[in-house]
């Protein structure tokens, strides 16, 4: 470790762990800067000198009202949108991409065992350069995005219906089941939101309903989703539930939009294709089914609606995802009178999530957790580091060092193995070794700037070499201002501890003022 590095972490090694002091529980007029600052740090993905001026000029109430119903259609940087129009996931449809794939598959059916491999993993690379880019894309609008809350919670429910990209084919789909599922419905109606996830190929794929039909039934899928989408382990739901719901989803699969199924006659009109999404009635359970205490008659994939009907508008559900959602905002243990005034407002709103968290952000229990914040899981932490940091830079072409430090810091987009998606207790996240983790990220991030602008096209070496060719010199690396000052007057760092600041005094230069904020204990809290 540096000889810098020995001299200030242990002075603030032992400030992460603590929590900040709690200030007046009395909710101060909504002009404190220091209290618009922490509003906006917990609504977005982090603090930005736009949007500070934003909730100054609507103030707190309308600027709330603007992210819990954002314009659609929100423009982000004309170099960024340039690039997310040059992804794989931009150019070419699920459809296209299941077809190459296909081919590939096909074409080395009556070739040699190696040949075979190498096919299998040429169709992989596929499925994973379009996992990648999805993982950028979310980096670019986590950055930029004006609908900040849209995107916050477009992770929210991507990590709650989580999937595993690696598994499978089903990275080559996550980009459409993050923009058409997820981000679509993330502020809308939780049952359409439901109904989505329930359509779509990654889901399907990831938790095994491709294989579930009549008389060879796969439990995978229903059992999660009930345990962990939506009533919740505790939920009141039974095994034969799971059995019951198993048989209602038979014949929910992927299929191909050129070749539809080879039927009976009998069976063609109950064929439903949108997309890869297939319902294939051949393999389908069509017997009644007895479920949550309802009995459900044998109708194909009308039945399945009426599953999703019973589980979005179920009480346990309102509770489970009102809980889920408060200590999402409001950190652990969120408080049970709260969850059950959100619970009432999902069930009298008919799942509007935008309502749900409108009595969230309206409670006097919320504004009490402004003053000591929520502890920030790895990619809060990157992301508003980032943002804080490069707000007044050009913006970042290449996101792949923001993902390679999620990926130190345990949290990699789309990379849970598990159905349950990341914890986001304080526990899970503050351990030491978590923490001094997080100090070489606040380094990285506020010492290497040239990271982030290099074309994630081309390598450093390749970048070297074009350069020394071409005989031309390197653009000046982009440099970063002493954030304490150019914040200063905003509110954002009206709370700094004493020793903090006593920290941020020994700072030798601008780049370890940066350094020192990023990995102090307050910005640790959003």
């Amino acid at each position: 470790m540096p000889i810098l590095h020995r001299r200030i972490l242990p002075c603030l090694a032992p400030l992460l762990l603590l929590p900040l002091a709690a200030a007046a529980l009395a909710q101060p007029p909504a002009a404190d800067p220091a209290r618009e600052a922490a509003l906006v740090n917990r609504i977005t993905w982090g603090a930005t000198p736009a949007e500070l001026a934003r909730i100054r000029e609507l103030g707190p109430e309308r600027y709330l009202q603007a992210q819990l119903h954002p314009a659609p259609g929100a423009a982000l940087p004309p170099e960024v949108q340039r690039r997310i129009d040059a992804l794989p996931i931009s150019r070419q449809s699920d459809e296209d991409a299941q077809a190459e794939q296909r081919r590939l598959r096909q074409d080395a059916k009556d070739q040699t065992p190696d040949a075979r491999v190498q096919a299998q993993r040429d169709a992989r690379v596929i499925a994973r350069d379009r996992a990648d880019a999805t993982a950028d894309r979310a980096v670019w609008r986590a950055l930029y995005s004006p609908n900040q809350l849209q995107e916050q919670m477009t992770w929210f429910w991507m990590n709650h219906f989580n999937v595993y990209a690696p598994k499978g084919d089903v990275g080559a789909f996550i980009g459409s089941y993050e923009d058409r599922a997820i981000r679509a419905h993330a502020l809308g109606k939780f049952r359409d939101l439901l109904a989505a996830t329930i359509r779509s190929p990654a889901m399907l794929l990831y938790l095994d309903n491709a294989q579930n039909a009549a008389g060879k039934i796969n439990e995978n899928y229903a059992r999660e989703l009930m345990e962990l989408h939506t009533l919740g382990v505790k939920g009141g739901y039974t095994q034969a539930d799971v059995q019951e719901l198993a048989r209602i989803l038979t014949g929910l699969g992927i299929g191909r939009p050129d070749e539809p199924p080879k039927l009976r006659p009998e069976l063609r009109a109950q064929v439903v294709q949108d997309g890869l999404f297939l319902f294939n009635p051949a393999r389908h359970d069509y017997g009644d089914k007895q479920f949550l205490g309802h009995r459900i008659a044998g109708a194909g994939l009308a039945e399945v609606d009426q599953a999703v009907d019973l589980l979005a508008r179920h009480p346990a559900t309102a509770h489970f995802i009102s809980a889920k959602l408060a200590a999402y905002f409001l950190g652990d243990a969120p408080p049970p009178a709260l969850v059950d005034r959100m619970a009432r407002t999902f069930l009298a709103s008919d799942g509007d999530i935008a309502a749900v968290l409108q009595t969230l952000y309206a409670s006097p229990e919320f504004a009490r957790s402004l003053d000591a914040g929520v502890f920030k899981d790895p990619v809060h932490y990157v992301y508003s580091s980032l943002r804080l940091a490069y707000a007044g830079m050009p913006t970042i072409v290449n996101p792949r060092p923001a993902l390679n430090l999620l990926r130190q810091l345990g949290q990699p987009l789309n990379q849970r193995l598990t159905p349950d998606g990341y914890p986001l207790a304080q526990s899970d996240w503050a351990g030491p070794g978590q923490m001094t983790a997080r100090f070489e990220t606040a380094r990285a991030i506020a010492a290497a700037p040239p990271n982030f602008y290099r074309d994630p096209a081309e390598n450093p070496q390749q970048q070297q070499q074009q350069q020394q060719q071409q005989q031309t010199p390197q653009p000046p690396s982009p440099r970063l201002p002493d954030l304490l000052k150019a914040y200063a007057g905003t509110g954002l760092f009206d709370r700094l501890s004493p020793d903090t600041r006593q920290a941020l005094a020994q700072a030798a230069n601008p780049r370890d003022v940066n350094t020192y904020l990023l990995a102090s204990p307050e910005f640790m809290r959003r």
